[in-house]
């Protein structure tokens, strides 16, 4: 089966800075799309609540083994973000309680809740992708930020970790669609491992 970018890129939802975090404005320069957030549009909407929705239908359906794969359950790649596994590494904790501005605070918890949804579904088979900062050559605005989050990965900083290429997110989600054994959190090294099997 082949599924194009152009698929995954319709069915993406997401923003970097909701409505509360006072710099909605900026995902015009961060964001792919130039969208601005509406009036409505929280990190607790726009992605937690959009992904539960989806969640919660496919829980609905019943297993079809003719349709879904793996014994049955439904695929579902979920772009998460590295901090959101921050608690589970040295200092990330830290970084995460007391450092953190509070926008992203709220960020991640949306991330987390759906990841944490996830884990717990019968009728699908998750793959949770947690990139750090993602860029393409047209992305001006953050290649500057680039070497030093690689700088910083290379030299073990355990709370950060290499950035990713939107085309190495794109083939890592294509094979978490396409192969049954891709499920679970799935960091920088493995996303660019399943990018050999796309």
């Amino acid at each position: 089966m082949y599924i194009s970018y152009a698929q995954i890129y319709r069915y993406y939802i997401g923003l970097l800075f909701d409505v509360d975090s006072g710099l909605a404005n900026f995902n015009k320069i961060v964001s792919g799309s130039g969208s601005v957030p509406g009036d409505s549009s929280t990190y607790d909407a726009i992605t937690r609540t959009t992904a539960y929705n989806v969640i919660d239908s496919i829980e609905k359906k019943q297993a079809n083994p003719f349709t879904a794969s793996k014994g049955g359950k439904y695929a579902f790649c979920f772009v998460s973000a590295a901090e959101a596994g921050w608690p589970d590494v040295p200092f990330g904790k830290t970084i995460d309680e007391k450092l953190a501005p509070a926008w992203l605070n709220k960020y991640l918890v949306a991330k987390r809740a759906v990841e944490s949804k996830l884990q717990t579904t019968k009728n699908i088979r998750s793959a949770i992708y947690r990139p750090s900062l993602i860029w393409d050559w047209t992305k001006l605005d953050v290649l500057p930020a680039i070497p030093i989050f690689n700088i910083a990965s290379a030299l073990g900083v355990p709370f950060v970790d290499k950035t990713v290429r939107i085309e190495t997110l794109a083939d890592a989600i294509v094979a978490g669609i396409e192969n049954d054994d891709v499920e679970g959190v799935q960091r920088v090294g493995e996303m660019e491992k399943l990018t050999k099997r796309v």
